[in-house]
């Protein structure tokens, strides 16, 4: 433990350290201020090249914490204040430092393990959230939000046929390159991996940690991308809810969908219409946190799974939400 800081109002922060791997990890520990002595619990990963930091994700952790959970967010090794590779962008890694993230917040005296939880946002960073609920099958309930589900896809979408065919050959150089000298080529994050979008361009929604983030990567982060499939392990996570954007240009909409469609039951999506990728964290937030948090209620702090799973079983209902008052259920 590393100390406490006062990031919001009524909630106690607790800078936190623990290993993954042997990597030394840090992230924040964020707790009602009138704690009971063991909490239910969330933990989240930041999405792509995303930081523990952000502002983006205050207003989510208000709310859970308002609600009696903790929630730990912490950087992934090699980003933000964790050892590690700078800058080097491994799914692998990533799932792995989740996994320890559940396992230090499940040996913690004051958090109850039983009632644990996972919130995910921002491309893999949703997409992680269901790797992860999947290989802990204990978690009670999982949130993915604007997801990745299969990463050769969402690589392939952001370019025409004729770059997209060029990125596969400068992938296939420099895995041989590194086969046969030992190193390769660094790449800007987002052109030489992702591709932003305009939106993303003209976006300030992540301007206090845009700095901080490596301006050049491996070109072989790359790999672990195209080999990137959430989608193959959503029918093994517990009460899956995805929270998808219609008409999504940074992460596609029909991604939300098949993770939602390959899930089992208890499972929830809700669809934001009239907005964009990165305008729907505001513009949507009074709306869509609430449900988040009437799902992690619902799902963790249920007295027994049985009860859960039978009262629940049959909950497939799509939520679309197309303005700040008005949420309409779909048919499924």
């Amino acid at each position: 433990m590393v100390g406490m800081v006062a990031h919001y109002v009524g909630v106690k922060t607790e800078t936190v350290e623990f290993y993954s791997e042997g990597a030394r990890l840090r992230g924040f520990l964020h707790r009602p201020d009138a704690a009971a002595d063991r909490l239910p619990f969330i933990v989240q990963g930041p999405g792509w090249l995303g930081l523990a930091d952000a502002k983006l994700y205050a207003p989510y952790h208000e709310a859970f914490t308002d609600a009696g959970f903790a929630v730990l967010i912490f950087d992934y090794r090699g980003f933000g204040e964790s050892e590690g590779d700078r800058g080097t962008i491994s799914p692998t890694w990533q799932l792995q430092d989740w996994r320890s993230a559940i396992a230090f917040m499940r040996g913690r005296p004051d958090m109850e393990p039983e009632r644990a939880a996972i919130f995910g946002s921002g491309g893999t960073g949703g997409g992680n959230a269901v790797l992860a609920a999947a290989a802990e099958p204990e978690i009670r309930a999982t949130i993915s939000q604007v997801p990745v589900a299969d990463g050769r896809d969402w690589l392939h979408r952001m370019r025409p046929e004729h770059e997209w065919v060029a990125f596969l050959a400068a992938v296939e150089a420099d895995r041989r390159e590194r086969a046969s000298g030992g190193t390769g080529v660094t790449v800007p994050p987002r052109e030489g991996i992702m591709v932003e979008t305009p939106e993303r361009r003209a976006s300030s929604v992540k301007s206090d940690v845009d700095a901080r983030i490596p301006s050049a990567v491996p070109l072989a982060s790359a790999q672990g991308i195209l080999e990137y499939r959430p989608i193959d392990a959503a029918s093994r996570v517990r009460a899956l809810m995805v929270i998808g954007v219609e008409n999504d240009a940074v992460t596609p909409t029909d991604h939300a969908r098949q993770l939602y469609d390959a899930a089992r039951a208890p499972k929830k999506l809700v669809l934001q219409t009239g907005t964009t990728h990165y305008a729907a964290y505001k513009q949507y937030a009074d709306v869509v946190i609430p449900m988040m948090v009437d799902w992690l209620r619902r799902l963790v702090l249920q007295e027994g799974t049985i009860e859960v799973r039978e009262q629940y079983s049959q909950e497939e209902t799509i939520y679309r939400v197309s303005g700040p008052a008005l949420v309409e259920k779909m048919p499924a």
